[in-house]
């Protein structure tokens, strides 16, 4: 028993059973090991440095690049805004119809599936129909004004018009005839939103739709009634003195100069139950300037030279360029008043951060891709040859795609780029076209026409969760 248990207690029987030679060679190796340990730490931790540096470096680098790609851009932007693989030889019209706002009115319908036309969006057409083509005589004939309003599957039982449409208004015309077969290349601008209150069909297979003209209503400043004549000081020199105000109706006292500024506009609101940020929430100027600042968020190489300086029109301009689906497309086009569409496209900004494919919701690019191929925006409508109507985001760079076919130039949207066909590696759904340049030296070397039918804007919570399909904005 003994035997077995002396190795063991072998340290404490030898030495007089003094353990403290043993305890201090630990300990010195143990200091030994702790010093080799910091020096490993040491060299370890200039290493990490270094590496987090570099990975620091890289990624400004690749960030600088792909922003100095989508700024080198040597194409001439106008070409697609004036389409021009529609032809020449256009017989050209001038001139604007306008309609009364809440008037009642039959205008002939042209249905597009999965087309909203947005006021002052261009849309082109390529028509074979002998019907739809005799119409659209009539139509020029007369004032050049038809309605166009999307269909959608809600069921089984077929396509459903839209309530909502949008008055077009034909600019541009060719007509051709060839093999026997009559063909029409129109080009069109949006015009006035109107209601459908009902719809016939003719004889000769044409709907008939009566409509009402929606309106475009200005909202007055909320603080109109709160101002007093003396703080309009638009009005009033910039060396105005507080005795000068007080002889327009105003308080006296202060007779320091009254400077004109911005803030300036919401000093009424001291007299009001409301703070200022309340009213501020409601001026176009504000509402713009922070959409814009969204924009350039998406696609930092916008010109603001682009950009309509008319609070409705810039309100309609943003929500053509804005890649969303129809149920969203139609809602801003049922809002009367650009205050509340500037909010509400404001809402639907910060909430999109990724674009998705509409069949199985993989993501397909960011938002910080988005740039524009065309002097009308990053999306813009396009007609293919079988007269199909492509509502057509560019983007710099996709993920999950895969491409079909070979790269072809016919009937190129942008002259100088072959397209190839675009299809998601998930589930083999249309997605769009990948452009390279036929042409040397065009630039971007690469870049992609998403379908707007094919994506769904990726709508995510201040959680981070996607929300749910029935997500509306704010309003």
């Amino acid at each position: 028993m003994a035997d077995d248990v002396l190795p063991i207690l072998m340290p404490n029987i030898e030495g007089n059973g003094d353990d403290s030679s043993s305890d201090s060679e630990r300990e010195r190796e143990d200091d030994e090991n702790a010093d080799g340990h910091e020096e490993e730490q040491q060299q370890q931790h200039p290493q990490e440095d270094d590496d987090d540096e570099r990975k620091k470096k890289k990624k400004e680098k690749d960030k600088k690049k792909k922003k100095d790609a989508k700024r080198n851009i040597n194409f001439d932007q106008s070409l697609p805004a004036s389409h021009t693989y529609l032809g020449d030889d256009h017989e050209e019209y001038s001139g604007r119809t306008v309609l009364d706002d809440e008037s009642f009115v039959n205008l002939p319908l042209l249905t597009l599936p999965s087309v909203v036309l947005i006021p002052g969006q261009t849309l082109p057409l390529q028509l074979f129909q002998p019907q739809t083509i005799s119409m659209m005589r009539h139509v020029i004939q007369k004032d050049r004004t038809f309605g166009l309003v999307t269909s959608r599957y809600l069921d089984t039982s077929g396509p459903t018009l839209a309530n909502i449409g949008t008055t077009a208004e034909i600019f541009s015309v060719k007509e051709e005839d060839e093999h026997g077969i009559e063909t029409m290349r129109i080009k069109a601008m949006g015009r006035q939103r109107f209601l459908i209150l009902e719809t016939r069909r003719q004889a000769d297979g044409i709907t008939i739709g009566k409509v009402r003209i929606l309106p475009e209503w200005e909202m007055p400043s909320g603080l109109e009634g709160a101002e007093l004549r003396c703080h309009r000081l638009n009005n009033i020199p910039e060396t105005t003195t507080a005795m000068e105000v007080a002889a327009c109706g105003g308080p006296a006292g202060d007779r320091q100069p009254v400077a004109r500024s911005r803030k300036n506009r919401y000093r009424a609101a001291d007299w009001t139950w409301f703070p200022s940020w309340v009213y501020r929430q409601y001026d176009c100027d504000v509402l713009m300037e922070l959409v814009k600042r969204e924009l350039y968020s998406w696609n930092d190489t916008l010109q603001e030279s682009i950009m309509p300086t008319n609070p409705s029109d810039f309100s309609f301009w943003v929500a053509a360029s804005l890649p969303l689906d129809d149920g969203l497309r139609l809602h801003l086009l049922s809002i009367n008043s650009a205050v509340q569409r500037l909010r509400c496209e404001l809402s639907i900004m910060q909430k999109c951060t990724i674009m998705c494919c509409r069949d199985c919701g993989s993501q397909i690019a960011e938002k910080k891709d988005v740039f524009s191929m065309s002097v009308a925006g990053p999306m813009a409508a396009y007609v293919n040859p079988g007269g199909y109507v492509h509502e057509t985001l560019t983007v710099y760079q996709v993920t999950g795609i895969m491409h079909h076919g070979r790269p072809s130039t016919e009937h190129s949207w942008f002259p100088g780029y072959a397209w190839t066909v675009a299809e998601c590696r998930q589930c083999r759904h249309h997605l769009g076209w990948k452009f390279t340049p036929a042409k040397k030296k065009l630039k971007p070397e690469k870049f992609w026409g998403l379908c707007r039918a094919s994506l769904l804007p990726g709508l995510r919570s201040d959680g981070g969760d996607s929300e749910e399909t029935g997500w509306m904005p704010t309003m």
